[in-house]
């Protein structure tokens, strides 16, 4: 079973810095690209950022691009986001996923097959 948990959430105030992980497991984590994707409240989902399967290619949403830093660690089937600079802008659940491939993915979002359960992050004085 496919499962992907999200930790690291919680409350900062602007321009502090979080860093979300994703545990995964019941799949070859190394065999598919991994994806960031967020919701703030009263929103869509919204693409934030993605890895492909060996790290060597990340992309990055325009509005977080030089803030936030995707990265993976094969070995320990890991996928992290580096957040500096939060604004309150950020404010939303965040959600990682897999994609359907081992390149790396963007848009649209039908391209991510699981997704965990999110992880909270607010970004408030």
């Amino acid at each position: 079973e496919v499962q992907l948990v999200e930790s690291g959430g919680g409350l900062v105030q602007p321009g502090g810095s979080l860093r979300l992980s994703c545990a995964a497991s019941g799949f070859t984590f190394d065999g598919y690209a991994m994806g960031w994707v967020r919701q703030a409240p009263g929103k869509g989902l919204e693409w934030v950022s993605s890895v492909s399967w060996n790290g060597g290619t990340t992309k990055y949403a325009e509005v977080i691009k030089g803030r936030f830093t995707i990265s993976r660690d094969n070995a320990k089937n890991m996928l992290y986001l580096q957040m500096n600079s939060l604004k309150s802008e950020d404010t939303a659940v965040y959600y990682c996923a897999r994609a359907t491939r081992d390149a790396v993915v963007t848009v649209p979002l039908t391209l991510y097959d699981y997704w965990g359960q999110g992880t909270q992050v607010t970004v408030s004085s």
